[in-house]
């Protein structure tokens, strides 16, 4: 559970007052307002499904590769929408049930005895500033449930956490490796196919950060942007999980664009032996890739991605690796990256569309395993 916030210095104790309302005090038992907000949920999951396919695509498609992936889109992908729906359903029909799931959810986080061993606070702001709210903060901390001198959680960095057992118990039903299509009604589809270019553990290359940017901006402009017509075509790799997949958005076509995905090997194959002979866009194509890295942040996005380091445990010194495999990327890293491409692992797809184009997809060799959204 993470709660977040920014606030002037002055206005900190407001700010932990809220954090501990919503932690402690939020009414639960309001059904009217249950109900409300699921409906609003459930709106809104079937606004994305049809107005961001190409996320709810890319979603479905990491669930399928490892449990982080999964949980992921259990908890904001297409699989959500169903969750949403059976709760309306719950809430509207047998809340009493619903609320007691709620509240052990509640009580769960705020558990006495291990609570405190699993709070983070995380703050960023000048000196200044934190002069200012020290006394705020004492305060906020001194108030929060638990036995400092309680039980300690599991380490999570060295054992597995329990979620990860019942996920993989749960993937190999609920996310297939197989090819999804999510029918909804649209004119556009949302082509997603993706697949495991590098393997668990497998050190990944600063320069894949290059290639597959590279990637994006040309091949997938070209051939699904600009001569297949829709509003975007891209690609998105992985370092971390070392999962490939290619994207459209706002896509008029759907077997033409996956045609166009499967021949992405060749093109980046091709554009390797050209680049051993154009260092300019070698250089140019490095310098974008350094350039995603290196975007204006603002304060509080400063301190969130820091917090984010932090939890993964990423160093200076692996940022640093990376960046300088960036820097020193080289055309027989493009020959490697196509070749891995060429051999992608355990390829699937997930595409969001109408029927009608499912079917004239199946028409020209492309099926699919279908589910109606909505």
């Amino acid at each position: 559970l993470l709660i977040s916030g920014k606030s002037t210095s002055d206005k900190t104790e407001e700010l932990f007052s809220i954090f501990d309302l919503i932690l402690r005090d939020a009414k639960l038992d309001s059904q009217a307002k249950i109900i409300e907000m699921l409906r609003e949920a459930k709106s809104r999951g079937e606004s994305t499904i049809q107005g961001s396919g190409h996320a709810i695509a890319n979603s479905r498609i990491r669930s399928r590769y490892n449990v982080i992936g999964y949980i992921n889109e259990k908890m904001g992908g297409v699989s959500s929408l169903d969750t949403v729906k059976a709760h309306l359903e719950q809430a509207e029909n047998d809340f009493p049930a619903l609320l007691a799931r709620l509240e052990n959810i509640r009580n769960t986080i705020l558990e006495s005895s291990t609570c405190r061993d699993g709070m983070i606070l995380d703050l960023t702001g000048d000196a200044s500033v934190f002069e200012k709210i020290e006394t705020s903060v004492d305060k906020f901390l001194n108030k929060l449930p638990g036995d400092s001198q309680g039980d300690k959680l599991q380490d999570f960095y060295s054992e597995p956490h329990p979620w990860a057992k019942q996920a993989k118990d749960e993937m190999a039903a609920q996310a297939p490796l197989a090819d999804e299509g999510f029918v909804v009604p649209t004119q556009v589809s949302y082509v997603g196919k993706g697949g495991r270019l590098y393997d668990i553990g497998e050190a990944v290359s600063g320069s894949s950060s290059v290639i597959s940017r590279f990637l994006g901006t040309g091949y997938m402009w070209d051939n699904v942007r600009v001569m297949g017509g829709a509003y975007g075509g891209f690609c998105q790799f992985q370092p971390r999980d070392g999962i490939f997949s290619f994207l459209s958005y706002r896509d008029p076509n759907l077997a033409d664009t996956i045609d166009v995905y499967d021949g992405a090997s060749k093109a980046l194959l091709a554009s390797a032996a050209d680049l051993e002979n154009d260092s300019d866009a070698l250089a140019t194509a490095i310098i974008g890739a350094i350039g995603d890295m290196d975007g204006a942040l603002s304060p509080d996005q400063k301190g969130s991605l820091q917090f984010k380091r932090w939890l993964a445990r990423e160093s200076p010194e692996q940022r640093q690796k990376f960046r300088d495999e960036i820097l020193n990327t080289k055309p027989s890293d493009f020959k490697e990256f196509a070749e891995r491409l060429k051999a992608l692992k355990d390829p699937s797809s997930a595409v969001v569309s109408s029927k009608s184009a499912f079917e004239d997809a199946s028409k020209a060799g492309k099926s699919f395993t279908l589910k109606d959204v909505m």
